[in-house]
C-alpha cells in the first residue's frame, strides 16, 4: 500500500511541489499507513531514489537539492501531526558527525525513537565533538546515536565515538559511511551499529554498557603508527595541484578545458586523494577501489570518459613512491579499473 505514495510522493518532490508532497503523507496516515512506515518507507525511500537518480545523471543537483528540501520540509510538519506516545524509554541524542551535512537519516531515526517512547535530542548535521560532549555532559543521555553517510567523515567519527566513550556515553552507528556490514563502526570502536533505523530502535530497547574505561583510539587502529594517513592528509593540496598539472602532459585535451571543467577535474582528484586517504586509516582497499569504481560509473553517466581515472591513478601512485600502503591501494585500485573499463 506504501508504494501508491511512494509514486505520489516521488512525482510531488520531483515536480517541486512542497504542497503537494505534505498532502501526500497527510493522506498516507490518513489512508491507515503506521506512521513508521510513512517515514521510513515514504519520506525515506523516495530520498533514497532522489541519491540513485542523481548519480545516474536522471535529474540535476538542483533537482536533488530541491527534492530533498521538500522531504526535509513535509518532514518537520509531520512532526506536528504524527501521534505523540509517551516517553517511557532511554534518552537518545542523535546527531551527525562532524563534517556530515546528510541529516536525513539521522532526522529519521530520531522521529522513530520518539513514535517508540524514547527521549530524542536531536541535534542535526554536523556536530562537532566538543560540543557533543558538552551536551552529554549537560544533558546526560544514555546513549549517542551517531549518523554519517560519507566515508570521508570516518576519521572524525573515530574522534566523536572516543570523545563520547570518554564521558561514559555509549555510540551506536548507522548511516552509509560504517560499511553495509557495519565494518567500520566496529573497527572504530563504536558500542554498536545498526543498519538502519527499524534495527536502532529494536536494539535501543535494551540499554547498552556502559564503555570500557582507559581505552585510546590507537588501540583500534595500529596501523596507523606509519603516519601514511597523516602525510596524505596533510599533504592533499599538493598531490592534487602536482596530478592535475601531470595531467595535462598526459592528456593534452585538458589544456582546451574551460576554467569549470578544470575545476570539476580538481574536484574529482581531490576526492580520490580524500577517499585514499580514509582508506589509509582504516586499512581497507576496497573502500578505496569501491569508490573509485562508484566514481567511474558517474563519469559514465555525465558522458564524461572515466579512463580519464588511470593516469590520474598513476600519477598520484608517483607522488607516493615513498608510502607502500598507498602503493599497495593504488596498484589494485588501478588494476580493477582497467579490469571494469574493458568490460
Amino acid at each position: 500500500m506504501t508504494s501508491e505514495y511512494f509514486e505520489q510522493l516521488w512525482q510531488a518532490v520531483t515536480a517541486g511541489d512542497e504542497y503537494a508532497a505534505g498532502d501526500v503523507v497527510v493522506s498516507a496516515l490518513g489512508a491507515g499507513i503506521d506512521a513508521e512506515s510513512v517515514l521510513l518507507d515514504v519520506i525515506g525511500g523516495v530520498q533514497h531514489k532522489v541519491g540513485l537518480e542523481w548519480a545516474a545523471n536522471r535529474i540535476t543537483v538542483a533537482q536533488e537539492h530541491a527534492a530533498t528540501a521538500i522531504n526535509d520540509r513535509v518532514l518537520a510538519a509531520l512532526g506536528y501531526v504524527l501521534p505523540r506516545p509517551r516517553a517511557n524509554r532511554s534518552r537518545v541524542a542523535v546527531a551527525c558527525v562532524d563534517g556530515e551535512w546528510h541529516a536525513m537519516p539521522a532526522r529519521l531515526l530520531a522521529e522513530v525513537l520518539k513514535l517508540r517512547g524514547f527521549r530524542v535530542d536531536y541535534l542535526g548535521a554536523q556536530v562537532p565533538a566538543p560540543h557533543l560532549v558538552a551536551h552529554l555532559h549537560r544533558t546526560g543521555p544514555d546513549t549517542v546515536a551517531l549518523s554519517a553517510s560519507l566515508a570521508t567523515r570516518l576519521p572524525a567519527a573515530h574522534a566523536t565515538i572516543t570523545a563520547c566513550q570518554a564521558a561514559a556515553t555509549p555510540v551506536i552507528a548507522g548511516g552509509a559511511a560504517f560499511g553495509p556490514d557495519g565494518r567500520y563502526a566496529r573497527l572504530l570502536g563504536a558500542d554498536a551499529w545498526a543498519p538502519e533505523a527499524r534495527a536502532a530502535a529494536d536494539f535501543l530497547t535494551s540499554p547498552l554498557p556502559r564503555p570500557r574505561a582507559g581505552h585510546q583510539p590507537l588501540d583500534d587502529l595500529p596501523h596507523l603508527a606509519d603516519q601514511e594517513y597523516t602525510l596524505v592528509s596533510r599533504t592533499s593540496s599538493r598531490l592534487v595541484k602536482n596530478v592535475m598539472a601531470g595531467l595535462e602532459d598526459r592528456v593534452p585535451s585538458m589544456r582546451e578545458y574551460t576554467l569549470r571543467q578544470r575545476q570539476h577535474a580538481a574536484e574529482d582528484i581531490a576526492h580520490i586523494v580524500e577517499y585514499l586517504a580514509v582508506s589509509l586509516y582504516v586499512s581497507d582497499e576496497e573502500l578505496f577501489t569501491g569508490f573509485l569504481t562508484w566514481t567511474a560509473e558517474i563519469l559514465t553517466a555525465r558522458q564524461v570518459p572515466a579512463g580519464s581515472l588511470l593516469p590520474a591513478l598513476d600519477l598520484l601512485r608517483g607522488q607516493l613512491r615513498d608510502f607502500p600502503r598507498s602503493q599497495a591501494m593504488l596498484d589494485t585500485a588501478y588494476t580493477r579499473l582497467s579490469d571494469t573499463l574493458t568490460q
